[in-house]
C-alpha cells in the first residue's frame, strides 16, 4: 500500500506553476502597454474601438513630483487638431496638409499636447534658461559664440541677430537661440487681421502690432542651425525668410515650456519638407 505522497510529481507542479506564472505576465504586461496611445484611431469609424488583447487597463493615477497628478490612460479624447486630408480612400492613407503645411501639424512638423509648464532639473529649477539668467554660464574659449552674429534664411535673406543663448542645465549644452529680428520677420500682409492664439499662431496668422512697435524675437532650435564662423553668420535652411513670422512664440521672455518647446520645434522640422513645394517632390 503506498501514501498519497508518493505519488505527487514536485518537478511537474514546478513546471505548471512556472508557465502559470509565465502566462500570467505576458498578460499584465501586454495590457500595461496600452495605457498609451490606446485606443487606436480608426479612419473606417468613430466608433470602432482598437484595443485588441488584452482590453485597455483601468485609469491609474500617478503622482508626479512637482505634485501634479495625471490619470493613465488618459480620459480625454486624442488630440485630432491637425490640417490634413487623406490623398486616397483606403484606411491607412498618407495625408496631404491643407492651408499652410508648416501649421498643419503633419509630418515633421507634428507637435504633441505636452503640458504647457517649463521642464525641470532634478533640483528643481527650470531646465532649459538663457544665459543672461545665470551669470555662471559661459560659452568655452574654443567654440564659436553665436551670440551677434547674423542669421540668414534659405533664401539667403537675413532675419535677424542672435541676442542670447538658451541652455540646457542637465547636459549642459546650448538648446535654442534667440533671435532679435528688429521687425525683419513681422510682415503684415494686406487685408489680414491678427489671429493669435495661446503659445503660437493660427493657420494665416501674422503677428500684431505690439511686436512691430518694440521689435519682435523667436527661437530657433540649434539643430537647425549651421554657423558659418568665417561670414559671422548662421545659415537656417528649414524656413525662407517670409517663413519666420509665424514661428511660435514664448509667452514668457525667460522660460520655455514643454508644449512651446514641441510647437517650434516642429515648425522647423516641417520646414524642412514643406517650406518649399520642391522639397515634397522626389529627387528622381
Amino acid at each position: 500500500m503506498s501514501s498519497g505522497l508518493a505519488n505527487i510529481d514536485l518537478v511537474e507542479i514546478l513546471f505548471t506553476l512556472f508557465w502559470v506564472f509565465f502566462v500570467g505576465l505576458v498578460y499584465y504586461l501586454q495590457r500595461e502597454m496600452k495605457r498609451e496611445g490606446y485606443p487606436l484611431v480608426s479612419d473606417r469609424s468613430k466608433n470602432i474601438t482598437v484595443q485588441g488583447f488584452p482590453a485597455i487597463p483601468p485609469p491609474k493615477k500617478y503622482r508626479l513630483e512637482d505634485g501634479r497628478t495625471v490619470l493613465s490612460p488618459r480620459p480625454e479624447a486624442p488630440d485630432e487638431a491637425f490640417s490634413a486630408r487623406p490623398v486616397a480612400l483606403y484606411p491607412g492613407a498618407p495625408l496631404d496638409p491643407t492651408g499652410d503645411p508648416l501649421l498643419a501639424r503633419v509630418g515633421p512638423g507634428a507637435w504633441a499636447e505636452r503640458p504647457d509648464i517649463p521642464e525641470l532639473t532634478l533640483e528643481g529649477a527650470p531646465r532649459i534658461v538663457p544665459m543672461r539668467s545665470n551669470p555662471g554660464l559661459y560659452v568655452d574659449r574654443g567654440d564659436p559664440d553665436p551670440r551677434g552674429m547674423t542669421v540668414v534664411a534659405a533664401d539667403g535673406e537675413p532675419v535677424g541677430t542672435v541676442s542670447d543663448l538658451w541652455i540646457d542645465l542637465a547636459e549642459p549644452q546650448i538648446y535654442f537661440l534667440e533671435v532679435e529680428t528688429g521687425g525683419k520677420a513681422v510682415r503684415k500682409t494686406a487685408g489680414e487681421a491678427p489671429a493669435a492664439v495661446a503659445g503660437g499662431l493660427a493657420e494665416g496668422a501674422v503677428v500684431g502690432t505690439a511686436a512691430e512697435a518694440a521689435g519682435d524675437s523667436l527661437m530657433i532650435p540649434f539643430g537647425f542651425a549651421d554657423i558659418d564662423k568665417r561670414g559671422w553668420k548662421i545659415r537656417v535652411d528649414a524656413l525662407y525668410a517670409h517663413q519666420f513670422a509665424n514661428v511660435p512664440r514664448l509667452r514668457s521672455p525667460d522660460r520655455i515650456t514643454l508644449l512651446e518647446e514641441d510647437k517650434i520645434a516642429g515648425y522647423f522640422g516641417g520646414g524642412l519638407l514643406f517650406a518649399d513645394e520642391k522639397r515634397v517632390e522626389p529627387f528622381i
